[in-house]
Parts: C-alpha cells; sequence; structure tokens
C-alpha cells in the first residue's frame, strides 16, 4: 500500500476504538479487558461479588409496573456501556439485548438483572475474539431462538452467529417483528435470519 499511497506505518496495531489487540504467531486476539475495568470503576462495581452468567437462566425480565422506579440516566448509560462492550463479547449480547428493552421506564428489578451483567463481567474480564492463522475458511452459520419470551409482546428472540473456520466473525440477536404462533416458525425466522446473514 505505501507504494500507492503516502500513508506511514506506526507498527503493530495495539489499541483500536477500545479495543486490545494482541498479535501472536498463532494468531490475534481481540478484547476490551480495560474497558471492562474502567466501567466497574465508573459504575463502583469494582468491588461487587462475581457470577457465573450474565442472566439467570429460568428467570426472564419482564415489565414491572409496581416496581420502584430508578433513575433512567444512570440505566441508560449502563446499557450503552454494555452494547458498546457487545463488539467483542458476545457471550453478553442477548442479556444485554433483554435489558435494554427496559430504557423507558426501568424499575429496581431491572436495575438488578443490568447489575448481574456487571457482577460476571466482573469475574470474566478477559474474554475476548481469538482468530487464529489458519487456513479453513469454510462458512459456517448457527441460529436459534425462544418462543414468545418477550412478556411485553411475546414475540420471539432471535439469536445467531457466522464462522468463516473457527473464526467467529458475527453475531446477532434481535427480537423478531412477528408474533410466532409455534416454535417451528420461531426457528424457521431465525434460520431465515441466519441465512440472510451469510448471503
Amino acid at each position: 500500500m505505501k507504494s500507492r499511497f503516502q500513508m506511514s506505518s506506526m507498527g503493530e496495531i495495539n489499541f483500536f476504538l477500545g479495543l486490545q489487540v494482541k498479535q501472536s504467531a498463532d494468531g490475534i486476539f481481540i478484547n476490551q479487558s480495560k474497558f471492562v475495568e474502567k466501567l466497574l470503576k465508573k459504575f463502583k462495581m469494582q468491588d461487587c461479588q462475581t457470577i457465573r452468567t450474565p442472566s439467570d437462566v429460568n428467570c426472564k425480565i419482564q415489565p414491572d409496573p409496581k416496581g420502584k422506579a430508578v433513575d433512567q440516566t444512570l440505566y441508560r448509560s449502563m446499557i450503552g456501556s454494555l452494547m458498546y462492550l457487545t463488539a467483542s463479547r458476545p457471550d453478553i449480547m442477548y442479556a444485554v439485548c433483554v435489558c435494554a428493552r427496559y430504557q423507558a421506564d426501568p424499575k429496581e428489578s431491572h436495575l438488578v438483572a443490568v447489575k448481574r451483567i456487571f457482577r460476571y463481567l466482573k469475574g470474566k474480564p478477559n474474554l475476548g475474539l481469538w482468530y487464529p492463522y489458519e487456513e479453513n475458511f469454510e462458512l459456517y452459520s448457527y441460529s436459534d431462538s425462544d418462543f414468545g419470551g418477550c412478556a411485553l409482546d411475546r414475540k420471539s428472540t432471535t439469536g445467531g452467529c457466522q464462522f468463516l473456520g473457527p473464526r467467529l466473525v458475527s453475531w446477532q440477536c434481535k427480537k423478531q417483528t412477528n408474533v410466532s404462533v409455534s416454535t417451528a416458525e420461531a426457528e424457521y425466522i431465525a434460520a431465515s435470519a441466519g441465512c440472510s446473514q451469510t448471503a
């Protein structure tokens, strides 16, 4: 590129838009551990107890009209920070997206769910994306959905990810636009969304 464009080389990239990039002979590792540390301090969660999962498997976050209201600015700031973190942390994508649905009128129960994500991050700050140097570039796509998981409108949520060989290159979590009348329909919509990502 230097022969075609006027440019200078500053060496190997280490940081880019909050992403930490570590290059080795085997591949490239991208994470946001310093950003996680910064978030924990910002929201005074650096001394919290850790937890093994970002959300409770058996507990669905629901509207809480009788619950105690919390500071909307704080809640939205926490959600916005976590959304930025999903650039390298697909493991929190679903939990963050579900909590983001209640930004208009957050209650104490919703804030507890968001704080649980921070407790999970406290215990696993160094997870990230690993891109090995190998020649396998076969495309794989995975998709899944719940059925009527949103308590507000009974819409299902689609999740999916795409791999080039062992490299995770794309992931998504989105509420479906239509209400599915069966698990088969919800799964079909999720598979269709996965196919559109690979096309």
